[in-house]
């Protein structure tokens, strides 16, 4: 074979590796919190890291990320949204792999961790460097949480089912990263129809107890078909 034909010849395509890699946000007592699991392999063995794994045969991408959510931090049944693709050729030291990142949305108390010191959940601010472009996929998370919780009430998972208009706020307030004005928040987030006030007050606590609100589900999914303008 002569090398002008050899060279005209395609590239061999490169064998990839398709994983998944979640981001995992939680609130409680006013910061916003991710979950980060220890690795336990090399590379960066020891290290604070998303969890995530490789895609198994026949898997979808959903099911790929709730299982290994499961597998290496105990939780499950929560709302999870396919964020984005990340595939740069040195993202991974020992081969080419791709990830599809997932973030998800969980209220800490009612999501509870495994207790053997490999998974744990750190203040946004606590959280140093990530190996791989771990680091990367959770500013594209955060980023992607700050501007939907605007226009859809995605914020709600955050939250316990009864909240105080004052925790609902403070949720706000820590996921944009600013303050925000009490009466004009107020105004607006009764202004959707989307709470429910409750017939009952929050307990155990040195102040005047506030009123409890929770979210409407079914109000939300009615409106949301007809252009739901949840701009806060």
């Amino acid at each position: 074979m002569s090398r002008a034909a050899a060279s005209s010849r395609p590239p061999s395509p490169e064998k990839l590796a398709l994983s998944v890699d979640c981001v995992v946000f939680g609130f409680d007592a006013g910061d916003l919190e991710v979950l980060l699991v220890r690795r336990r392999e090399e590379p960066f063995g020891g290290r604070w890291a998303l969890p995530g794994g490789l895609v198994r045969r026949g898997e979808s991408l959903e099911v790929a990320a709730r299982r290994e959510l499961f597998r290496e931090t105990g939780i499950d049944r929560l709302y999870l949204e396919q964020l984005y693709t990340f595939g740069d050729p040195g993202r991974e030291p020992r081969r080419r792999v791709v990830s599809v990142a997932h973030y998800a949305l969980v209220a800490l108390a009612d999501h509870p961790v495994r207790d053997d010191g490999s998974v744990a959940w750190f203040a946004l601010d606590r959280v140093r460097r990530l190996p791989f472009d771990h680091g990367s996929i959770l500013a594209t998370a955060l980023a992607r949480l700050k501007a939907k919780v605007r226009y859809q009430p995605i914020g709600f998972e955050l939250l316990p089912r009864k909240f105080t208009l004052t925790r609902l706020q403070n949720l706000y307030e820590a996921i944009l990263g600013t303050p925000l004005d009490k009466r004009n928040f107020r105004r607006k987030i009764l202004g959707t129809g989307l709470l429910l006030e409750l017939d009952e007050r929050e307990r155990g606590v040195a102040h005047r107890a506030a009123r409890l609100y929770t979210f409407d589900r079914g109000k939300y999914r009615q409106l949301a078909r007809h252009g739901l303008n949840f701009e806060i």
